[in-house]
């Protein structure tokens, strides 16, 4: 009986030295978005005496500490660290391989999911008892940590191993919009048949991601969401670390949705500049007044479109946060656009997640035309999105 309760009380003592590691820094206000991770209290026991595996980057922060320290500090047994698109310590540009390696600071091994694997491997996640996820979305089908904590699970289901999320707030969730991704469309950035804009936090995604069955052996995964406190789908939410190097504050998250759909074009969205996602253009005074030249950034952008010419078009600074998808200008610079068979590259369909929408602007269809087209299916998603919500 003795051994129990010294069992007891050392966890009871770990997790007191954890809820001051994690709060020493700022304590959150009585109105305050608690997210998932600072609630230390609820999720500590669960990872006591077990090998953990985080899912985690530069946005796991528990106030100022990073979640991987914090956990460490308090005696919890990490093995592994798994690395999204950018890296653990978000340092790496879009679409820039992700190796694996060693952490510098605590010597850990990092396997990396944004490369030639995805998904991890039976023998990566050997000995692993439960993989915890916190990652900073921001609410977009194309935005790829998404689709790395969909192989994740798939890979927990089909190895017996837990699967628990902190949950952050969506900066974007305010509306749902855009076309749901047709089968045949799917690829890393865009996997599942959801909506450009859904409209949900990770940890509600992730019960319908189970729920619907879209990966396999869904029925296994043991996952459990440690919610948010004081957050509703309307709340502002200012991220306190930036989720990637090229969304560097609240209007470039916000006008993202949009805005990345140029990627899928040869109109520049302003990377390799100090504003990305912020402003758009194109080497021809015909596009806009506003004038920029995109420079290789290391780190952020080392290859930005239209590296080292002058750009003109539009600076979207002033804009208001929209409320909807803005097709407006993908439209309008399609109609200004030299060589319309140069405007589009193969990337559009990955990023719109439909050959439709292409097809509807190349035909003329205005704005409002093309978002009726997606009403019926964007109907469908909202009624099935509503039984996985957490939040009011």
């Amino acid at each position: 009986m003795f051994g129990i309760i010294k069992y007891f009380d050392c966890i009871g003592l770990t997790i007191v030295c954890l809820l001051q590691l994690g709060c020493h820094a700022q304590s959150p206000k009585g109105n305050d978005v608690i997210t998932g991770a600072q609630q230390l209290d609820l999720f500590l026991p669960q990872l006591a005496d077990k090998s953990v595996a985080l899912l985690v980057n530069h946005t796991s922060v528990v106030n100022q500490t990073h979640l991987l320290d914090t956990l460490l500090a308090g005696g919890i047994v990490v093995k592994t660290i798994f690395a999204p698109e950018h890296g653990f310590r978000g340092d790496l540009a879009n679409g820039e391989k992700v190796l694996d390696g060693k952490d510098e600071k605590t010597g850990l091994p990092i396997v990396s999911l944004y490369g030639e694997n995805k998904k991890p491997t039976a023998a990566q996640l050997d000995g692993i008892d439960i993989v915890v996820y916190d990652i900073q979305d921001v609410g977009t089908r194309f935005y790829t940590y998404i689709s790395s904590m969909h192989y994740m699970m798939e890979a927990c289901a089909e190895n017996g191993i837990e699967f628990l999320i902190l949950d952050r707030p969506n900066p974007n969730a305010h509306y749902t919009d855009g076309p749901v991704l047709e089968k045949g469309h799917a690829s890393f950035v865009g996997i599942h048949p959801i909506p450009i804009v859904y409209g949900m936090t990770i940890g509600e995604l992730a019960h319908m991601i189970k729920g619907e069955g879209w990966i396999n052996q869904a029925e296994q995964l043991q996952i459990s969401v440690v919610k948010l406190k004081n957050w509703t789908y309307d709340t502002p939410y200012l991220l306190p670390i930036k989720p990637s190097p090229n969304l560097p504050n609240r209007l470039s998250i916000a006008l993202y949705p949009s805005l990345c759909l140029f990627e899928g074009t040869n109109i520049s969205v302003g990377r390799g500049t100090d504003f990305p996602f912020q402003i758009i253009g194109y080497p021809s005074q015909e596009f806009g007044t506003f004038q920029f030249t995109p420079k290789s950034i290391p780190f952020a952008s080392k290859y930005p479109k239209h590296e080292n010419q002058l750009c003109y078009g539009y600076d979207l600074r002033d804009s208001v946060s929209p409320t909807g998808l803005d097709l407006s200008f993908l439209i309008a610079y399609y109609k200004l656009a030299p060589d319309k068979k140069e405007y589009f590259n193969a990337f559009f369909t990955n990023l719109s997640g439909t050959s439709k929408l292409r097809q509807q602007i190349e035909n003329g269809l205005k704005e409002d035309e093309i978002k009726i087209s997606w009403q019926k299916d964007l109907a469908l998603f909202k009624a099935k999105r509503q039984q996985y919500l957490l939040y009011k």
